[in-house]
């Protein structure tokens, strides 16, 4: 592995992780859709900054994206208010009209300077190795590891700042307000961070893949755990996991990095999706097949129960007949007797089902019920 082939993966792992910790509040908020419309209107930002001050190089880029991701919040809060339209209808209404006058002012006023959607809805990873930064004559390493690291740290900071506060205001917005949290004044916080965040991270990686860290390792994370320290860790590590083998994959197809990292974010949701250990697709099937069974047996040993000593118990219990009484197929009934067999609740002796101690105790705890 050479060193350009280095920065990239420590590049991109840098934004993951800087994207996935505001995701992560996005994701509890239930507001993921806004990543995707700011990380495209702050594009107007850009524009509208570049016509003030002529340069493609200026802060004060930065800072109109920032506003204008602010502006697009607003906009949608504004809607979502008037109780006419949902929250993820104002961002379809939103995100369409401003992302589109910024197309029309570019196409009509910039077309010969280097600020096209192309560049900023896709992104070059490879590129970023070639863009050095130089300090006393030292090339000290590609500019968008600084511009990625500065973002992150931020990000780190805020979250360690306002911790509590963003956690208060994430669960309960009201319980904030109550007691002087200023919920209204931490959401535009937050989503000036993501608009920063989008913005920094759209010469490296481009906007698609911004999305893709910023919702689907928060994604997967709340899947594996319910403790808002533990969800930022793993998204964090979900995200450079994502971003590491994405690099790999695209070495190995040949294929664009920035597709080949946003693969591997849906790759890692739909693992996570279909193995956590609690709400994983496989864990909730095999939760629902021991509820099926457990109730199985529950209605086994009332059945038993039920015809002890009477002139039917010896055709109502029988093993071959047992799948008549209770409407179950007979492999289905083979499988309950076997288990409860197996955890002491009956006992087979000729074809015939009596009920041990254990059993007789749980069923006459369900009747009493």
């Amino acid at each position: 592995m050479n060193s350009a082939q280095f920065e990239i993966q420590l590049i991109a792992s840098i934004v993951a992780v800087a994207c996935a910790l505001p995701g992560v509040y996005l994701v509890l908020r239930r507001m993921a859709m806004m990543s995707d419309a700011i990380s495209h209107t702050v594009l107007l930002g850009i524009v509208i900054a570049f016509f003030i001050t002529k340069s493609i190089t200026s802060p004060l880029l930065l800072i109109g994206a920032a506003l204008m991701g602010v502006v697009t919040v607003s906009l949608v809060e504004l809607l979502n208010r008037t109780k006419l339209v949902r929250e993820d209808a104002a961002i379809g209404l939103v995100f369409p009209a401003i992302f589109s006058i910024a197309v029309i002012l570019i196409s009509r006023f910039a077309g010969d300077v280097h600020l096209d959607t192309d560049a900023v809805l896709l992104g070059e990873l490879a590129f970023a190795p070639f863009n050095r930064l130089r300090l006393l004559g030292f090339d000290v390493g590609p500019e968008a590891l600084y511009t990625s690291g500065g973002i992150l740290l931020l990000n780190i900071l805020f979250i360690i700042l306002f911790y509590k506060e963003l956690k208060l205001a994430t669960f309960d917005p009201a319980l904030a307000a109550a007691l002087g949290f200023a919920p209204a004044a931490i959401h535009y916080a937050l989503m000036t961070l993501v608009s920063l965040t989008a913005v920094g991270s759209f010469d490296s990686v481009g906007s698609v893949l911004v999305v893709a860290f910023m919702i689907a390792p928060p994604a997967a994370a709340y899947l594996l755990t319910d403790r808002l320290s533990r969800m930022l860790i793993y998204s964090a590590l979900i995200g450079i996991f994502s971003a590491v083998s994405g690099y790999w994959l695209a070495h190995w197809l040949d294929a664009s990095i920035a597709g080949s990292m946003a693969t591997m974010t849906g790759v890692s949701f739909l693992t996570v999706y279909l193995f956590a250990p609690e709400r994983g697709l496989i864990a909730q099937a095999r939760r629902r097949q021991s509820q099926r069974i457990e109730f199985a047996m529950t209605m086994l040993t009332m059945h038993i129960a039920n015809h002890i000593a009477t002139e039917e118990a010896e055709a109502e219990n029988q093993v071959v007949r047992l799948h008549e009484h209770l409407k179950w197929s007979p492999q289905f009934a083979m499988q309950v007797v076997g288990i409860a067999e197996r955890n002491g609740l009956i006992e087979q002796r000729h074809g015939l089902l009596t009920l041990t101690d254990i059993g007789l105790q749980r069923s006459q705890q369900e009747f009493s019920s």
